[in-house]
């Protein structure tokens, strides 16, 4: 049985917090892919730099999943995201499309946790 679209996301964020960028690349990484981080150029290979850049940086980066949510091709990962052990972190959803099984367009955006936050529910 074929990994569902929401294993192969959650898959492709684990091997990239863990170092393996390039590994997540070639297994989940169309050859058409693009993203829309506004910070780097729209190509597959600016993102992919710019990660293992961030992984040499931050080499024990924490992802926990908190939910994951799969609609036909779409599927979200809402994430706390911490780039060090010590990080208060980042609320962060990734927003996959896949077209044959491949991750073929991502979203993602992210939210400082506040330190203070007068919000009893906390961000999870």
């Amino acid at each position: 049985m074929k990994n569902s679209l929401k294993e192969k996301a959650v898959s492709f964020l684990q091997l990239v917090a863990s170092g393996e960028v390039r590994e997540a690349y070639h297994r989940y990484i169309s050859p058409d892919f693009r993203h829309h981080n506004p910070f780097f150029q729209g190509d597959a290979d600016s993102l992919m730099l710019a990660m293992e850049e961030n992984g040499a940086e931050n080499p024990n980066k924490i992802l926990e999943v908190k939910r994951v949510i799969e609609e036909g091709d779409i599927v979200a990962v809402h994430s706390h995201v911490k780039q060090k052990q010590d990080d208060i972190g980042a609320a962060v959803v990734h927003i996959f499309r896949f077209h044959n099984n491949v991750i073929v367009e991502l979203w993602d955006v992210g939210q400082p946790i506040p330190e203070n936050s007068p919000n009893e529910n906390g961000v999870f």
